[in-house]
């Protein structure tokens, strides 16, 4: 099945048969499919979170929002292990944890062997986090990050692909270190 250009709408290839064989056309469309991502937030990160949530939505993107939902008092790890889980299990392909400054989420999310969290505080960070260390988690801080940085580091995180080549070994590496 080939994805059409609108995300998560198939379209079928089509078969003919031609001089005794048979030929599979497949209409010559971009293969997409709505990257899902997971979000959460900490109650000094819920207006960015907030922020950058509309933005999510709106785009080619299926998000799950795993909270807060306000600004009342939550502890950061209890935010960000639904989050990783989600990643763990292929409920969604990345996550974005935001708290004051951080850095509490991202050293929640590093407790777990399959996630390579990244704090990033420019566009340069996010891409590099993609591009050399395959980082699943884009980690920021609302204190430190004002909401059009965010954007644009979540879009270049989210836009990126791992370079791989030299950069493998060293993030299998990571995976084997729990071990």
């Amino acid at each position: 099945m080939v994805q059409s250009q609108s995300p998560n709408v198939p379209v079928f290839p089509r078969f003919i048969l031609y001089a005794g064989f048979c030929f599979c056309l497949i209409p010559a469309m971009q293969w997409r499919m709505k990257k899902r991502i997971a979000l959460a937030s900490d109650h000094a990160g819920f207006t960015l979170k907030q922020a950058v949530l509309a933005d999510l939505q709106a785009g080619a993107y299926d998000v799950q929002d795993f909270g807060v939902h306000s600004t009342d008092r939550a502890d950061y790890p209890d935010y960000a292990k639904p989050v990783v889980l989600a990643i763990g299990n292929g409920q969604t392909d990345c996550g974005i944890l935001i708290c004051g400054s951080g850095q509490g989420m991202a050293i929640a999310a590093n407790r777990f062997p399959f996630i390579r969290a990244a704090l990033c505080r420019d566009v340069d960070d996010a891409e590099l986090a993609r591009l050399h260390n395959d980082a699943n988690v884009l980690c920021l801080g609302e204190r430190k990050t004002s909401v059009l940085d965010a954007k644009s580091m979540i879009y270049k995180f989210l836009s990126t692909e791992f370079e791989g080549g030299r950069h493998l070994g060293r993030v299998n590496k990571l995976g084997s270190m729990c071990n």
